[in-house]
């Protein structure tokens, strides 16, 4: 058992981390350096430890300091330095290139970038850099022609032919460094010169050709033996879905070559297009054999044995509190009065660690996994069935096994103990959101049924207020944003689209594990354990002032202080200028484009500055639009090993620790707290800043089960597996609303305009949650004449001025035909109402 307590204000001065301090340590070094290394050498402790990693993410951002290598730091060109200095004198340089997997030349060529191509349905692409690039915004654009061999996904080696004075960047690629598409999902196709498949993802951009006799699988050529000939033409393969391996690979213009492993049905048939998704996103679905025969060999009972030496929690009325459909419970919750007065507030997370050895089989592939994914109507879990909704789901009435948080929580709703152990639950009750809700609605049935608990679902919603109303106040933000809900029939059809309906129950759930994976990540922190972080940086300045003309049109602004604006003249771009005099029209000479950039690097922009908008929006009918251009601003949540701070959560310190049967970060900080939990005595290496420098450099990079280099690489993979699982939920979504509209074209709804863009703008319907585009010539179809994007307030005009669309806008329109690349609605104008 653990005792944590709130760090107290001290009068001690401790040393301050800075800039200037950082780059001078970085000037003497002779080598890269970790921020640890740097720590010691500034004789920093607690929170100059903590904001250490900021500054240096600050730096590296601005370009005055580079990494050699994942956490190491050393001043920018540095390492040209020491080459001319070891040549100077005859040594070998001591520092490694940033880029070391690459060819020498690669790594000091400033013009060649490595990053990962994101490739367009029509033919051009970008590259994402894998490192920073100071003088570059955004990515590099690559043109069709300059695709060479590579496809959408690839890791790839390109070099910068053009820059632009605004930062773009244009180039080719030289060189696949990885390739991202082993396998690809489409459709089979006999054809007179070959057998092809044309893939389902547009932004693959080659037809794959199928060979003679490697269209059949296993299967059918057992089926059909000798029987299948070269021109055998079989029923099951013609415009079937099929999932191909590649075994060529796109090569100076030759078509990729690959063999037909997997044929998954007929479009349009119940379930094939999830089986499409999983694996156009290359998700792992099916569990190796040695994963499945270790989960059968788990147990599915808990013995005396496994619960003795933690804390029995089992005579409590603690309970689950999920979604209808939910299978795997993984959260438990009690809250009580203590003598004192406060609250108690107690959080039991599922002890998978204490079934998913490290490195063990389950381990390595929950690792490749990253995360449960979640569609309507079935899940692909990280876990197999016998942990994930067997031995780890705190089902009722049964004896499990957890990781305890027991929070005393005060009048203020501050957090004034924290103390973690190993327990056992037997939980009490398995409820629902909506029962909760009406329990705490006075619903007489559910009153009834569940008597017993009504007064502590009553005191959870107190606690739950008072934490709410205690992150607001320092700033935290709150979206508390509808989400699509697909309702289906006993037949599996889509009968409706409806939104997410949330209630107090939600609210009481979300703030009791936010508690719990701030108060596990303080206390981790303040040990020095190593382990992993939920991080969220402060918005991109450019973004912030993007948002700021956007929501200037609704009368709306984030109100940071000295916002000012730079105007920058785009060298690949020019605008007509105003005609002078008399002869005003279209014969005005051309001036160059220009674009607003913030007018420093930097700019103190805070959450509360987000927070005042949310509530000043709250109840408007421009909330949904707004809400979702500062969204657009902010940027993507993430896993670290560094502290970076969670900027919408207004916390210097969180993680995730609360659901380790469907995260694998969660599963590392779970056993990055038991080592805690099992060396109560062992000494943090920022408590020990002062002692022999010599021996400290020695020591371990920090305590804890895993190395830094083993984080990161979590850290990584885990952001990775997050990213793709989120991009395949969303795509199935979408395709399953286009799967339900297409029975609906012809219909008409009323609609608001929530994006505009230069090729038209995407509205959402009032009545259903479906979004969709109306493209701009049908608008010229609907006006009669020539429409216009209008950049300075992001409209659509005619080009008489008689009509104009804004964000905001309602209009009427009409399903009218589905995109069957990019599986969206695409919809009509019709006349206003008169």
């Amino acid at each position: 058992m653990s005792r944590h307590k709130q760090p107290r204000d001290t009068k001690v001065r401790l040393p301050e981390v800075t800039r200037e301090g950082v780059l001078d340590f970085l000037g003497k070094s002779s080598q890269p350096a970790s921020a640890r290394e740097i720590a010691q050498a500034l004789g920093l402790q607690h929170r100059g430890r903590r904001d250490l990693p900021k500054i240096l993410m600050r730096l590296k951002r601005k370009g005055e300091v580079e990494e050699a290598r994942p956490g190491r730091f050393r001043l920018t060109g540095q390492s040209r330095q020491v080459e001319k200095a070891a040549a100077i004198s005859g040594r070998p340089a001591q520092t490694k290139e940033s880029g070391e997997d690459l060819p020498p030349k690669t790594a000091r060529d400033p013009n060649l970038i490595e990053g990962r191509l994101v490739a367009h349905r029509d033919g051009y692409g970008f590259v994402v850099p894998a490192r920073a690039v100071p003088w570059m915004d955004g990515d590099l654009f690559i043109g069709r022609d300059q695709m060479g061999d590579a496809m959408h996904g690839d890791r790839v080696l390109a070099r910068i032919d053009r820059r632009g004075r605004d930062g773009r960047a244009e180039g080719r690629i030289v060189r696949v460094l990885n390739r991202a598409h082993p396998t690809v999902v489409g459709l089979f196709r006999y054809g007179p010169r070959g057998n092809v498949v044309l893939p389902y993802d547009a932004r693959l951009h080659h037809e794959i050709v199928i060979p003679p006799g490697d269209e059949l699988t296993p299967v059918l050529r057992e089926k059909t033996g000798e029987t299948a000939g070269p021109r055998t033409r079989l029923p099951e393969l013609e415009g079937a879905v099929v999932n191909v391996e590649l075994t060529r690979f796109p090569k100076g213009g030759v078509a990729p070559v690959g063999r037909v492993v997997e044929i998954l049905g007929r479009p349009g048939e119940i379930g094939v297009d999830i089986e499409i998704i999983i694996r156009k996103h290359h998700l792992p679905n099916i569990f190796p054999v040695e994963v499945l025969e270790e989960a059968r060999a788990t147990p599915q009972h808990v013995s005396e044995a496994d619960w003795r030496g933690r804390r029995d929690f089992r005579d409590s009325p603690i309970v689950t509190i999920d979604g209808e459909t939910a299978k795997d419970f993984d959260d438990a919750v009690h809250v009580r009065w203590l003598a004192n007065g406060h609250y108690e507030l107690q959080v039991h997370i599922a002890d998978v660690a204490s079934y998913v050895r490290r490195d063990s089989p389950q381990d390595r592939e929950a690792r490749l996994r990253g995360t449960s994914v979640y569609f309507p109507g079935r899940a692909v879990p990280m876990l197999p069935e016998e942990l994930s909704n067997g031995i780890c789901s705190l089902k009722p009435h049964v004896d499990r096994l957890v990781m305890s948080a027991l929070m005393e929580i005060d009048g203020t709703g501050d957090v004034v103990r924290a103390d973690f152990m190993p327990g056992v639950i037997r939980s009490a009750e398995r409820m629902t959101y909506t029962n909760v809700n009406k329990v705490l609605e006075g619903d007489a049935e559910m009153l009834a049924r569940y008597a017993a608990l009504a007064d502590e679902f009553r005191l959870m919603k107190e606690l739950a207020l008072l934490l709410n109303a205690r992150r607001n106040k320092r700033g935290s933000i709150d979206f508390d944003l509808p989400e699509r809900v697909i309702e289906f029939d006993e037949m599996g059809r889509m009968v409706s689209i409806g939104r997410s309906d949330r209630n107090i129950a939600h609210r009481i759930i979300e703030e009791f594990m936010l508690a719990a994976n701030e108060a596990v990540a303080s206390y981790l922190e303040h040990r020095g354990i190593a382990s992993l972080h939920r991080v969220h940086e402060k918005p991109d300045p450019k973004k912030v002032m993007e948002f700021e003309g956007l929501a200037h049109a609704f009368g709306y602004s984030l109100g940071v202080e000295d916002l000012m604006e730079r105007r920058v003249a785009v060298r690949h771009g020019k605008v007509k200028a105003a005609a002078r005099g008399p002869h005003r029209g279209s014969h005005g000479r051309m001036r160059p484009m220009e674009v607003r950039m913030p007018a420093a690097d930097e700019i103190e922009i805070l959450p509360q500055h987000y927070q005042r908008l949310t509530q000043k929006i709250a109840g408007k009918p421009e909330e949904r639009i707004v809400s979702y251009l500062m969204l657009r601003s902010l940027k993507q949540a993430r896993y670290a090993v560094d502290p970076l701070g969670h900027f919408a959560l207004a916390t210097d310190e969180y993680t995730h620790f609360t659901s380790p049967i469907r995260r694998y970060p969660d599963l590392i900080v779970h056993r990055a707290l038991k080592w805690a939990l099992e060396n109560p005595g062992a000494v943090a290496p920022h408590i020990s800043f002062q002692r022999d420098r010599e021996k400290e450099e020695r020591a371990p990079a920090a305590l804890g089960p895993y190395h830094r280099g083993d984080l990161e690489s979590i850290a990584t993979e885990s952001s990775e597996a997050e990213r793709r699982a989120d991009l395949a939920e969303r795509e199935l979504v979408d395709w399953k609303t286009a799967q339900y509209m297409e029975q609906h074209l012809g219909d008409e709804y009323e609609a608001l305009i929530i994006s505009v863009q230069k090729f038209g703008f995407f509205v959402e319907l009032i009545e259903i949650f479906v979004e969709g585009l109306v493209p701009i010539d049908h608008l010229e179809e609907a006006a009669g004449e020539r429409c216009f994007y209008r950049e300075q307030d992001q409209a659509i005009v005619t080009a008489r001025g008689r009509r104009s669309f804004h964000l905001g806008d309602r209009v009427r329109v009409r399903a009218d035909r589905i995109d069957p690349f990019r599986l969206r609605v695409e919809f009509s104008l019709l006349p206003a109402a008169s």
